[in-house]
Formats: C-alpha cells, sequence, structure tokens
C-alpha cells in the first residue's frame, strides 16, 4: 500500500487529488464571483486537508494513503460541506456521520497510541486492555470537544451546541458509538484479522513507521 509523506502523497490517491482539484475550482469560480465567503471556506478547507501531511513530514512518520484519504474526506465534509453547503442544517443525519467518522477516527488513533506506549508489542498487554485505551482515548477527546463548545456559547454568544444539553448528550453517545467501532478495530488487529478494513489499515501504520514500534520486529 501506498502511504503519504511530506506535502506529495505517494501512489494513486484520486479521492485526495478529486477533492483539491474541487476545492480549487470552487475557489477560482468564488474568486471570479467575488463571493468572499466560499473563498474563505474552500480555501480553508484545502489548506486545512495539506497539514496533516505537513505534519507527517515534520514528525517523520509516513501515513497509510487510506488514512490520509479519510482525513481529507472527513475536512472536506466537516467544514466545506457542512459550512458552505449547510449541510448540517439541511440533513439531520449529518452531524451524526461527522461525529461517527471522527470518534471511529480517534479510536484507531487511539489503538497506535497504545501500541506505541507498548513499544508496538501486541502481546505486552491483553487485546481488550489495549482496545479500552482506544475507546477512552476517543471519547477523551470527543467531551472535550464538546467542552470547547459550550465555552465559545458561553464566551461570545455563539450556538454550537445548538440544542444546548441533548445536542451535547447525543453528539456524546455518537462519540462513544464510533470510538467503540475504532477499538475493535484495533482489537481485530491485535487478534491477526488484518487483512482488510479497519483492523488493516492499523496494520498498515505499523509497518510504514517501524521506528515508532521498536518491538514490531524486523520491516516488511
Amino acid at each position: 500500500m501506498h502511504y503519504t509523506s511530506g506535502m506529495v502523497v505517494y501512489g494513486q490517491s484520486y479521492v485526495v487529488y478529486a477533492v483539491w482539484l474541487f476545492l480549487l475550482g470552487t475557489a477560482s469560480f468564488a474568486l471570479y464571483e467575488q463571493n468572499w465567503e466560499m473563498v474563505f471556506i474552500a480555501t480553508g478547507t484545502l489548506f486545512a486537508s495539506i497539514v496533516p501531511a505537513f505534519l507527517a513530514d515534520r514528525l517523520h512518520i509516513r501515513v497509510p494513503v487510506s488514512f490520509y484519504a479519510g482525513i481529507v474526506l472527513f475536512l472536506f465534509g466537516t467544514l466545506f460541506l457542512g459550512e458552505a453547503f449547510d449541510f448540517y442544517e439541511r440533513f439531520a443525519w449529518w452531524d451524526i456521520v461527522m461525529h461517527g467518522a471522527s470518534a471511529m477516527g480517534f479510536g484507531l488513533m487511539g489503538v497506535i497510541f497504545a501500541l506505541t506506549l507498548f513499544e508496538g508489542d501486541k502481546y505486552a498487554a491483553p487485546a481488550w486492555a489495549i482496545s479500552v485505551i482506544a475507546f477512552t482515548f476517543a471519547l477523551a477527546i470527543g467531551t472535550l470537544w464538546e467542552v470547547f463548545e459550550f465555552a465559545m456559547d458561553q464566551a461570545f454568544g455563539l450556538n454550537m451546541q445548538k440544542s444546548g444539553l441533548n445536542d451535547t448528550m447525543s453528539d456524546l453517545i455518537i462519540d462513544a458509538i464510533g470510538a467503540f467501532f475504532g477499538a475493535m478495530a484495533g482489537f481485530g488487529y491485535l487478534k491477526g484479522r488484518e487483512r482488510w478494513g479497519l483492523p488493516g489499515m492499523i496494520a498498515e501504520f505499523v509497518r510504514r513507521n517501524r521506528a515508532m514500534f521498536r518491538k514490531s520486529g524486523p520491516s516488511d
């Protein structure tokens, strides 16, 4: 599988290229139309989608294309479609999809984080224990986001929480479900089910970043 490193996406990542091309085209057309709000959203989304590759280069992390494509699609969905085309208001299920996807992604990151703590040794702790760490990690991120929304609403009179307590609790429930699936992907990886799907993405990340997992064995 191909990977990303630095500002270049190595391999055939048509999804990433298509999103970038669409954002560039939208920003150019909006500039011609002097639609400054659309210019800001499109260029901001494009910039945000490039930042992970830049950070990966700085941190010497090789990100599999599947990981990077997921990040770009999420940013496109939440920043561009959610704001420019008001998907959050037009489709009641859009917020559920975005929260669930982000929680699942953080669950995968939680698995990788736990593995770095054990230096890549898959047997240093029971699979269920690493999965619990991943679940807790993802849910903690979701909780911090809800705290951020509350703080913004209180400090600046925004309406990020929408319906208040109901919105916060529904978001946390969705976060818990997404975190569970991410943690279960880690459980599958630790149990050797890594040929495809989310466990395969974790396996590919580990293979591409042996320096982060010193006990993982020789490079493939």
